[in-house]
């Protein structure tokens, strides 16, 4: 790696363990980063440390190497069932990588034995292994932390656990309040003891993470690292070795350049985000299909077990392409990123610039590029699979573009939708609230019954036609009754209408109607009405008048004239 610093470990003011520095040796970290350089001697003498650097500048070994500094200078050693670190970061994947640099140094340190608490398991494997194995070191997620908290009745109590904390490190604590996890680390922080050091590093510094500050952390000194380059008014929030470019294109030509893109750069790692776990379902597969002879990973927020797996396989490859996952320029090395942007999100590049202290250069049009999206349309046709992704998919967009935090710019009201339903290959629109009531002539729907597209998996295909089957089934007695009842009515019309009649002209003919006989006939045109509408049979109207006659001498009368009548 290159002199970042010109600072070896070994000229740091407080000397650092043999087998630390062996482990450095390993890992050919011979130089410290800015942010180590600044952090470790302060995190060592036992201080407070608020740290704001960017993204892949080393802040990992910044915190591990000081926790274990703290803990091997405990005077009392850590019992199997005491917690002497406790280090929160705000995804699996991020506690991942930090358990994977910690047990490199552990391997040298084998009285120390940590557990990773994480999303994605079962709850009550971890209260099960840490009961049985003891831990003297957490990383956790929040949300797997809190639960753990709060699971005394299995046998878990890491409130007691806890109480011989020495170390707290929040990692990337600006993420952490940005995905909502401010109430579970109050009740975190709840538990903790007062008497600790404490570690918060992140990004960016918002108003939000100074509340946490003024919260989690006792008169902390605070460190901003800039890179070699950066003026010190700036707020650079990306690493100065990442190279910044955007690409505008049609929402029908996205897909396309991507895939134009992906295919010319097929022998270096490419990370490839999307908006939304739909999209990268959807996108994922088809490039499964585009790109040949490469080894493609889908990853995103709402898979569960196999995401862990995934981003390990990731990680193992040499190149590859993934979704939703991963960083570059990670500690000095270069890096990309390229951004498509739609011809109405170009103003987006100014704000970045502005607001986000992230310029972003033109990129060079992508050559070569061939229209995939016939290809994508016939993967839809072909598996019902991908043609409902597809649906998903831009459902998903629609809905996530109207919640866009810099709605200024991506407003749902510019969005071509007809342009965007091509760019997806859609073969029809989908029905969603965005699009009632409008019409797209510029999008041309596949002249296909959509219902006849079967399963490529036959064992979901054959679940669907049974599914089918039984919604038929219970559908057609329905059908039945509703046709039976039409035509009886049709049959019985002229029936009732001389029924009907009947009863009026009854009435019309007796001028010394009494109330008690009015509302006999009241209730006959209520009973003709019934019977109309199917709510009784012609039996039981027939009962009925049958009944009411033989106890009215009038009423009797009248029937028999209805009966001559027919």
């Amino acid at each position: 790696m290159e002199n970042i610093t010109d600072g070896k470990w070994e000229r740091l003011p407080l000397k650092l363990h043999d087998s630390i520095l062996q482990t450095l040796r390993e890992l050919k970290f011979a130089y410290m980063t800015p942010v180590q350089f600044a952090c470790i001697p302060l995190f060592m003498s036992n201080k407070d440390v608020a740290a704001e650097a960017v993204t892949g500048s080393g802040k990992t070994l910044a915190f591990v190497i000081p926790a274990l500094e703290i803990l091997l200078k405990r005077e009392e050693k850590l019992k199997k069932m005491q917690v002497g670190a406790l280090i929160i970061t705000p995804t699996r994947e991020l506690a991942l990588q930090i358990s994977e640099v910690m047990g490199r140094f552990l391997q040298g340190f084998p009285q120390f034995r940590q557990i990773l608490l994480i999303g994605g398991s079962n709850p009550i494997e971890d209260v099960e292994k840490f009961k049985t194995q003891g831990a003297n070191i957490l990383i956790a997620t929040p949300g797997r932390l809190e639960d753990m908290f709060r699971r005394k009745a299995d046998g878990l109590d890491l409130a007691t656990a806890v109480k011989s904390l020495d170390v707290l490190v929040l990692d990337e604590a600006d993420r952490l309040l940005d995905m909502g996890f401010e109430a579970s680390l109050n009740t975190i922080l709840g538990y903790l003891p007062k008497q600790r050091r404490t570690g918060l590093f992140s990004a960016t510094q918002t108003q939000e993470l100074e509340k946490l500050v003024r919260a989690g952390l006792r008169n902390p000194v605070r460190i901003t690292v800039k890179e070699k380059g950066v003026a010190a008014s700036s707020m650079q929030k990306t690493p100065a070795r990442l190279s910044n470019y955007y690409a505008i294109c049609r929402a029908e030509e996205k897909f396309s350049t991507l895939v134009a893109f992906l295919r010319q750069h097929k022998h270096e790692k490419q990370l490839v985000f999307f908006s939304t776990c739909a999209c990268v379902e959807y996108f994922g597969k088809a490039l499964e299909g585009l790109i040949k002879n490469v080894s493609i990973h889908c990853i995103h927020g709402k898979m569960k077990h196999k995401r862990n797996k995934i981003f390990a396989d990731f990680r193992a490859l040499k190149s590859s392409f993934v979704h939703r996952c991963g960083r570059t320029a990670r500690i000095g090395n270069q890096g990309n990123a390229l951004v498509f942007l739609l011809p109405m999100e170009e103003s987006y590049v100014n704000f970045l610039s502005i607001n986000q202290k992230c310029p972003l250069q033109t990129y060079p049009p992508v050559k070569d590029v061939v229209d995939v999206l016939p290809k994508l349309k016939a993967m839809a046709l072909g598996d019902r699979a991908m043609f409902e992704k597809g649906m998903k998919a831009f459902v998903s967009c629609v809905q996530a573009y109207a919640k866009h935090e810099c709605s200024l710019i991506f407003r749902i009201k510019d969005l071509d939708f007809a342009a965007l339903a091509r760019g997806f290959a859609l073969l029809r629109l989908p029905k969603m609230p965005e699009l009632r009531g409008k019409t797209f002539p510029d999008f041309k729907q596949e002249a296909i019954d959509t219902d006849t597209i079967r399963f490529k998996d036959k064992n979901r295909e054959k679940q669907r036609q049974k599914r089918l089957a039984e919604l038929k089934e219970k559908e057609m007695p329905l059908k039945r009754n509703f046709i039976k009842n039409k035509a009886w009515s049709k049959q019985k019309n002229k029936k009732d209408k001389k029924k009907k009649k009947a009863a009026k002209r009854k009435l019309d003919e007796e001028s010394d109607v009494d109330e008690e006989d009015l509302n006999e006939l009241l209730n006959d045109t209520r009973l003709l009405k019934k019977l109309k509408k199917g709510k009784i049979s012609e039996e039981d109207f027939d009962k009925h008048l049958s009944s009411a006659g033989s106890s009215h001498p009038k009423r009797a009368e009248a029937n028999s004239s209805d009966g001559d009548g027919e």
